[in-house]
């Protein structure tokens, strides 16, 4: 089966009015359908192809996935299908990911969060060699509030390479790297038309983080960067005229970092909130707004664009890719999950606020070792505060090394990543502590990429639902099987699906009995 679109070549079909006709026409989304009656005109059937002779209720016109969400998407960020493969951290979305998304017309993010800098340096140097003409390919500005200095680094080395899309994600609120990375470059066209050198889309899940990212750039960033150097007086006076971020994707019940909020609730949200703004700042066009959280089947995909989504961002169900960076051992574990099998963890990078994001479950220990972690931080001062059974505990059952060792291996990660954090650890006991901790919760996602036998039940493997959702979904299909779940194969299926779904949800409207079969998809080999 093809997903390509193109013109309406199928000879007329004579009507059926049974349900598994009427199944097999609703599925036929590329060609006209017509509701039409029966003789008695007392029941309803549907005819494909050219228009049928005798009495016609109605038509739809051919139905394709490239059309699912919004065209401006598309258009802005020269694609053809309205999806885009998120940013998985530690590299997890590869530049092999990327690449792969980019060729098939569609928009794929490198996982650059949680890498030193020249990790992610070499990463853009790939994509850039391997994509030098596409605009549709991008690298992940992760907010780190424990190294803003990396944040700017990574920002000013995204905008030096001319990375064309920018996700920035879990940001609480906006920082000098976010602001620098969306106004850096503007100038206006030949129409007057503010125009930008890179795009950016921001994740988000809280109407008060989508308020910064939806508004012009506060002033004072604005006039520091520009102080600094960074930033020209035009460029500011025109970011005060512009919203932070182009696109914002509403990012529901995700993986890794996430509220865990339903995006029926979310979305609709944060459109009004866009909506409010736009008209408080007279943007000559509003804000795209995307989806992503909880999309691993074609229902959940149809739902979002139902919504009103004019993309849809998917993150979990790509850890089991071909292309994705992540062992062999780990997707195992991923493709067997069910979508109760995940729960909350404390978070690496923001360990010291109480940040949780979400994670496998099952044949895992991570979660619970590392709350023992967070707890223990929590109620003592410093490492050497911890009672000698509880610090016994934990060098013997989580870190599986003394603390004083794991110490001296957190020094010199640090004295190499940033020197600055060994000093304020030796300064502040509570600190070591933290980084002492976060040494777990670091290492813990390296061995599942790794694929560390002795340590599989520390995997941290971030996952939602959505995971489980999917491996049912495509249980005994071809699918089912790792060695076939490609990052394009899984989107052409999941696109493909909500189109049927979409038609299927159409003609329901209309009066025509449905099956429950017309709104099940099964997934096969695209091209």
């Amino acid at each position: 089966m093809s997903v390509l679109a193109g013109p309406d070549l199928a000879a007329a079909s004579p009507p059926v009015l049974s349900a598994e006709g009427i199944a097999a026409r609703a599925r036929r989304i590329r060609e006209h359908v017509h509701i039409v009656t029966d003789p008695t005109g007392r029941e309803l059937g549907l005819a494909t192809g050219p228009r049928p002779s005798g009495p016609v209720l109605g038509t739809l016109p051919p139905l394709y996935p490239e059309w699912l969400g919004g065209r401006t998407f598309c258009e802005a960020h020269g694609v053809r299908f309205p999806y885009v493969a998120g940013e998985m951290a530690n590299g997890i979305a590869t530049t092999r990911m990327v690449t792969a998304m980019a060729r098939a017309e569609m928009l794929g993010f490198f996982g650059a969060g949680g890498l030193g800098y020249a990790d992610v340096e070499r990463a853009v140097r790939t994509l850039a060699d391997e994509l030098p003409d596409s605009p549709n390919w991008g690298v992940n500005l992760i907010h780190s509030p424990a190294e803003p200095a990396l944040e700017f680094r990574v920002a000013k080395l995204l905008l030096r390479h001319g990375v064309p899309r920018i996700s920035a994600s879990a940001f609480m609120e906006l920082t000098p790297a976010v602001v620098l990375c969306s106004a850096l470059g503007l100038r206006r066209g030949a129409d007057g038309r503010i125009i930008r050198r890179s795009r950016m889309l921001a994740k988000v899940s809280r109407p008060e983080v989508a308020r910064q990212f939806l508004s012009p750039a506060p002033s004072e960033l604005l006039r520091r960067l520009v102080a600094q150097g960074e930033l020209t007086s035009e460029e500011a006076d025109l970011a005060a005229r512009v919203p932070v971020a182009e696109d914002i994707t509403v990012e529901a019940d995700s993986g890794g970092h996430t509220d865990n909020r339903p995006l029926a609730a979310l979305l609709p949200r944060i459109v009004l909130l866009r909506d409010e703004l736009t008209r408080r700042f007279g943007y000559h066009q509003p804000v795209r707004i995307g989806a992503a959280g909880g999309l691993g089947t074609p229902s959940a995909v149809a739902a979002a664009f139902a919504l009103g989504a004019s993309y849809v961002v998917t993150g979990s169900v790509n850890q089991t890719a071909t292309e994705a960076g992540l062992s062999d051992e780990a997707k195992t574990m991923l493709s067997e999950a069910d979508i109760a099998d995940v729960t909350m963890a404390p978070a690496a990078d923001m360990f010291e606020l109480g940040v949780k994001l979400q994670v496998l479950a099952r044949g895992t220990m991570f979660a619970q070792r590392a709350a023992r972690l967070h707890a223990a931080y929590q109620e003592h001062g410093s490492l050497e505060e911890l009672p000698q059974p509880l610090r016994a505990t934990i060098e013997r059952d989580v870190l599986r090394a003394p603390i004083d060792e794991v110490w001296q291996r957190t020094r010199e990660f640090w004295h190499q990543r940033d020197p600055s954090e060994v000093i304020r650890a030796e300064a502040d006991p509570k600190h070591r502590m933290a980084l002492v901790f976060r040494w777990y919760l670091g290492n813990s996602s390296r061995w599942a990429i790794t694929g560390e036998p002795a340590r599989r039940t520390d995997y941290q493997i971030w996952c939602g639902p959505a995971m489980g959702a999917f491996n049912r979904w495509a249980a005994g299909t071809f699918l089912a099987e790792p060695a076939n779940r490609s990052v394009v194969q899984i989107a052409l299926n999941l696109l493909e699906g909500a189109a049927v779904l979409t038609r299927a949800h159409q003609l329901r409207t209309y009066g025509v009995p449905l099956p429950a079969s017309a709104f099940a998809y099964t997934p096969c080999r695209l091209a």
